[in-house]
């Protein structure tokens, strides 16, 4: 049976702790591995390398360091194939998805490719008599990075090509549902020619987490995941006296109103509810039908959906199956709920027959009609495949839901109608907003996070946040000083 370790200093490290867990392939059940649960000590004997390799690596040129990243763009490019099948094999995900992840975290390795003209900070002549004033963007320190199940190398990527090229290390702690995806990430790092210690993995569970919140060497903490868990980070990271950005969970609407076209909605509708499983923070979970168009648009996405193959990832299947048989049983029992709370079943993916293993974690498409705000597949943060319709009668309605709502991480409109799309995007209480996108995630050189409970601090990742996240910025003011500095002045410094 493979143990999946940790890397330290540029190479594998096993850890000093006996404790595992396992690494399920979920498309069969068969468990195919056992990741080490990092001990405190193992945490700190990661820490301790990426402190090392601080001083030398923020001193590096920035000419070197954009050398490194180019290198690991095109490493990372021309074996993209190789790490998208690494992750269907232990997270689910079809191929197609999974190199759609990979190549959305290289869009910002891309962008951190730009880090020198990214980190330019400005300069004014004679601010004041012979008085020069500059700015400049200097990295943090050792950073530490906790990933998620749903995306282990794209999500990763939001964070760690940025605090890399501005100069930072990094103490990676991924998910130990598919912890491979960040071994092979490290081991590419050190390809592509990063010095030893810059970038560290570490796997583990909670005892890792909190190690990690409590150590004083560690700077900053990005975080991604459920709401619960997001707001613990961010609360024992503050505490501790780092900058911490902490994406939490979601519960996406998807409105329609009665002029969209509603082939392509319901087409937007399948795709952004029923990819990847559902199990995206950026999934339409709630489709919110205005007007009298609801049983049309139902009865066309109900026929779309009946025709997604669920199975093996590897296999020619459009979707396949949840990361582990707690969660699939989870999910089931929310579609449960529903039904037990008077929601139409429209479509059940409970008894679905899958294109594979009769032991993998299968759930199909599933489509929950007539729901309302008080039902449990409304208010919970579901992160399986369950579309929840809710019925209203108009615009303002529709809007008042979603601004109502405890998350506000992405959401998207369908019309036609010019002037309501300016309206809901300025009036909507959303992070990230589509129109006539149902899944609206950024481009790298923009930046991704939502509003309200959907984030704890107020940086969001990549884009230009992501760079402000991994720096800090320093104002020098300098005078070269001649005779005619000298005598004794003691009143406050004045511009002339």
């Amino acid at each position: 049976m493979q143990t999946i370790g940790h890397w330290l200093d540029g190479k594998p490290f096993p850890g000093s702790g006996t404790a595992t867990a396992p690494v399920t392939n979920p498309a069969t059940g068969v468990v195919t591995g056992q990741v080490a649960l990092a001990t405190a000590a193992d945490v700190r004997a990661v820490v301790d390398a990426a402190v090392a390799a601080f001083p030398a690596w923020r001193d590096s040129s920035l000419a070197r360091r954009t050398q490194v990243l180019f290198r690991f763009r095109e490493l990372l490019n021309a074996r993209k194939q190789e790490l998208a099948a690494l992750i269907t094999a232990e997270h689910g995900k079809v191929l197609g998805d999974a190199l759609g992840e990979v190549t959305r975290g290289l869009e910002i390795v891309e962008f951190a490719c730009g880090i020198p003209h990214l980190l330019k900070g400005g300069y004014t002549e004679n601010a004041s008599s012979r008085v020069d004033i500059f700015s400049i963007r200097q990295p943090l320190g050792p950073v530490a990075i906790i990933s998620p199940f749903n995306f282990p190398a794209m999500v990763p990527m939001w964070f760690f090509p940025l605090a890399i090229g501005a100069g930072n290390t990094v103490v990676l702690k991924p998910s130990e549902k598919d912890p491979s995806a960040s071994l092979w990430l490290a081991a590419l790092w050190e390809e592509a020619g990063l010095p030893p210690g810059v970038f560290n993995v570490v796997q583990g569970d909670k005892v890792a987490v909190d190690e990690l919140l409590a150590h004083p060497a560690i700077k900053a903490v990005s975080f991604v995941g459920s709401t619960p868990i997001a707001e613990y980070v961010y609360t024992h990271g503050t505490a501790a006296g780092k900058r911490v950005q902490a994406l939490g969970g979601a519960k996406n609407h998807m409105v329609v109103l009665p002029d969209a076209d509603l082939d392509l909605a319901a087409d937007a509708a399948v795709n952004a509810g029923f990819g990847s499983a559902g199990e995206r923070c950026m999934a339409i979970s709630a489709l919110v039908a205005v007007g009298p168009i609801a049983d049309a648009l139902v009865a066309r996405i109900s026929e779309r959906a009946r025709t997604i193959r669920t199975g093996d990832g590897t296999a020619e299947s459009d979707m396949g199956p949840l990361v582990t048989r707690a969660h699939r049983d989870r999910v089931a029992d929310y579609i449960a709920a529903g039904a037990a709370d008077g929601a139409a079943v429209v479509l059940d993916g409970r008894g679905v027959r899958a294109d594979g293993d009769e032991n993998g974690f299968w759930l199909g498409p599933t489509i929950l009609d007539h729901v309302t705000p008080e039902m449990s597949v409304y208010t919970d943060e579901i992160f399986g495949p369950v579309l929840s319709v809710v019925r209203v009668e108009t615009y303002d309605e529709a809007l008042a839901l979603i601004n109502a709502n405890r998350y506000g991480n992405g959401t998207a409109l369908f019309t036609n109608d010019g002037g309501a799309a300016r309206r809901f995007h300025n009036e909507v209480e959303v992070g990230m907003v589509g129109i006539n996108v149902p899944i609206p995630v950024p481009m790298a050189y923009y930046s991704f996070g939502g509003w309200k409970n959907s984030l704890f601090g107020d940086s969001h990742a990549h884009g230009v946040d992501g760079v402000h996240f991994f720096t800090r910025t320093k104002a020098v003011t300098t005078r070269w000083l001649d005779p005619s500095h000298g005598g004794l002045n003691l009143g406050f410094p004045q511009n002339s």
